[in-house]
């Protein structure tokens, strides 16, 4: 079994009738999703979620996932979504579809989060992969000046026709190349008080539990300090 959708069902286990969820965004969330919607169609699991993207929200309602918004409900059961990295003090990196603002909004109202990854996402520090920063388009130049003092090198997230990404919330990203080993606390304090800032993927203190997937097929459930 691919070592994603491994993980993903694993954490899709905790789910029960009653709960509202969120839903991640990403190719290990997808898993999930379509697992949520399996249980819904053969158990008859009733569930309601909020979606951290259109992506998402448009694939959950394709498979008959009732949506809800937080003007339904103030706090969340679980959410389960994917990571870019995660250490072993469950600090995350998120951010690479692009989603991480409505993600951090979601995780950070949900009594539990549950992050489904495969293993090649564990590491002891993180850092190694990129760490996108949303900001405001307006004066995007001079807040990308400011990331530069935060990191060894900095790009522009572009489409594949040279244009600038943008995200469901009309926002654009930087990626940061930061040292590994980097003491995420204060670069997400330092960075969040940047003008124009509007988001860093770096979740801390977020996370609950981990779902780690491996190429054959087993599942390692992994709690903080793991």
């Amino acid at each position: 079994m691919n070592a994603k959708m491994a993980a993903a069902q694993a954490a899709v286990g905790l789910v029960t009738s009653g709960m509202k969820l969120g839903l991640g965004t990403g190719t290990t969330a997808y898993f999930a999703i379509h697992e949520i919607a399996r249980r819904i169609k053969d158990e008859n699991l009733e569930v309601e979620a909020i979606a951290t993207s259109n992506e998402t929200a448009t694939l959950a309602s394709s498979l008959n996932i009732p949506l809800i918004t937080f003007a339904d409900c103030c706090d969340l059961d679980l959410t389960i979504d994917g990571a870019d990295e995660i250490d072993e003090r469950f600090t995350l990196i998120k951010g690479g579809g692009g989603a991480l603002v409505r993600e951090k909004i979601v995780a950070s109202r949900s009594r539990q989060m549950a992050v489904i990854a495969d293993e090649s996402k564990l590491c002891h520090h993180i850092g190694k992969h990129a760490i996108p920063v949303a900001v405001l388009p307006f004066g995007h130049e001079s807040t990308a000046h400011k990331l530069s003092r935060h990191a060894k090198s900095i790009r522009m997230r572009m489409n594949t026709d040279e244009t600038p990404y943008v995200t469901d919330d009309e926002l654009y990203i930087y990626d940061l190349q930061c040292d590994t080993g980097l003491d995420p606390l204060d670069i997400e304090r330092a960075v969040k008080e940047i003008s124009g800032v509007v988001e860093i993927g770096i979740f801390n203190g977020i996370a609950t539990m981990a779902f780690i997937g491996y190429a054959d097929g087993h599942v390692e459930k992994l709690l903080p300090h793991w």
